[in-house]
């Protein structure tokens, strides 16, 4: 039996991609076969169908390690393979499938550990906007308090969209920066303060006690002048120049000056992304869908996303 999946087989632009049909996949041990209902897009996705950063081929250096990009899935248990234990056929499943990917298309074969079974509050679309925007958010406010000044760097986003409204919980005043389209976005979902990146420099504001930055391109001198004594800066995507600066001249001018530099190590999985998925389904958290986008439509999701213009979380809705 075949399926509908969006493939590439080279790093470049959304027009390398192509919809073929392909073997439906069999899961082995300790797999889940998942008939997709939606997969939502991350910026993760851009830079594996680009194959840039560098760190985005890890696995496949000159050619894609998976034909099948997609990672944040939500649909129902079509087959599970030997050892699973927590799913049967018929089950509502979601989960952030990271290392084996394929959302787009039809099925998508995820480890058991990989998943969760869906709230039933929530859409299938709702559900796959969670898991890894929602991790980066959750980890990467954590520890904010009170009165605490924090700067979200890429805030208009998906990951953006839910740390604001995390920050906010947390009783932080939240600064968010993303381009000018997304400034009423940012404010809608509660930044206290937004700025264009364009027009002005966020690391001459402040100081703030925790800057998030989900898309690092400034030098780590930069980031340090932002913050205050005490304060802690945590960037999780970005080039690969910017990441590597803010790892060893970061961490190094970091403990000089009683400021700490770091990259976000996302812890993954369900014990991980639940607790947020909590959030949206008590009411604590809104979900905010910019588009939806049909299997077809996946290269133009992908740009979407890829080219800064999404309000929130994309969705492909596949089935």
């Amino acid at each position: 039996m075949s399926m509908r999946a969006v493939v590439y087989d080279r790093y470049g632009p959304p027009d390398v991609l192509r919809i073929e049909n392909t073997p439906k996949p069999t899961p082995g041990t300790g797999q889940v076969l998942v008939k997709v209902a939606a997969t939502s897009v991350n910026l993760s996705d851009w830079e594996t169908l680009r194959g840039s950063p560098l760190y985005s081929r890890i696995g496949g250096l000159r050619v894609p390690a998976r034909r099948i990009l997609g990672s944040d899935i939500a649909g129902r248990v079509d087959a599970v393979g030997p050892n699973v234990t927590r799913f049967r056929p018929g089950d509502e499943v979601y989960g952030d499938n990271l290392m084996l990917k394929g959302g787009f298309a039809e099925y998508a074969i995820a480890p058991e550990a990989a998943l969760a079974h869906k709230p039933s509050a929530l859409s299938f679309a709702e559900a796959s906007a969670i898991p890894q925007a929602g991790v980066i958010a959750l980890q990467g406010t954590a520890g904010a308090v009170a009165g605490q000044r924090v700067l979200i760097n890429g805030a208009g986003g998906g990951s953006g969209s839910f740390a604001i409204q995390l920050a906010k919980r947390l009783g932080a005043e939240v600064t968010g920066v993303d381009n000018a389209d997304k400034l009423d976005f940012m404010r809608s979902v509660g930044a206290d303060r937004v700025v264009d990146y364009r027009s002005e420099d966020f690391t001459r504001s402040g100081p703030y006690d925790l800057i998030l930055d989900l898309v690092a391109h400034r030098s780590v001198f930069a980031y340090r002048r932002a913050l205050a004594p005490g304060g802690r800066y945590r960037c999780v995507g970005g080039s690969v120049r910017a990441l590597l600066r803010v790892l060893t001249v970061g961490a190094a001018i970091g403990r000089l000056t009683h400021r700490r530099l770091g990259v976000l190590a996302v812890k993954e999985g369900p014990t991980h992304f639940e607790p947020v998925a909590e959030f949206c389904t008590a009411g604590d958290l809104s979900i905010r869908i910019d588009r939806t986008f049909t299997l077809d439509e996946v290269p133009q999701a992908l740009a979407w996303v890829g080219e800064g213009h999404a309000l929130g979380k994309v969705i492909v809705s596949v089935n």
